[in-house]
């Protein structure tokens, strides 16, 4: 699994002109699935963006977490994270694991995340066509890939 981790200060995803997530500030967390993706890809996700210390102390230092600050989380769905780019100038999806897989795979995601931060984390609308408004805080923003830990 990919996340591309947004620090922000609002965010929202509309479908069809209608606000189906939002959040006042934290983390917007961009998500792709890959098909040999597991409960341990999310499990690692989940413990690393939790405990991710980016956001300011009193000092304006980075050092505190999700868990310490109680920020919000908006996660969208995002298959074109998945995309090669190593051959000619259309991306290539092949990596992203079908609907049928990584729709269930983002619920237990989202899931697991809420049940670690003790509140519920806003979504977007999977598989359907989503603007997603954002202001950066910082900007910080991070990639996350759990097949490269390290």
């Amino acid at each position: 699994m990919r996340v591309l981790l947004q620090r922000v200060n609002e965010a929202c995803v509309t479908v069809d002109d209608e606000v189906v997530g939002a959040i006042a500030g934290g983390l917007l967390l961009l998500v792709g699935v890959e098909a040999p993706d597991s409960a341990n890809d999310i499990d690692w996700l989940v413990r690393k963006i939790c405990q991710l210390r980016v956001f300011n102390d009193e000092a304006g230092v980075m050092n505190r977490s999700l868990l310490d600050c109680g920020g919000d989380v908006l996660a969208v769905s995002q298959f074109t994270l998945m995309a090669s780019l190593k051959k000619g100038n259309r991306p290539s999806y092949s990596r992203a694991a079908r609907p049928e897989l990584s729709r269930p795979l983002f619920d237990a995601f989202t899931e697991r995340l809420s049940a670690v931060l003790g509140r519920p984390v806003e979504t977007g609308r999977f598989g359907a066509e989503m603007k997603v408004s954002l202001v950066n805080d910082g900007p910080v923003t991070l990639w996350l890939d759990s097949r490269q830990p390290e």
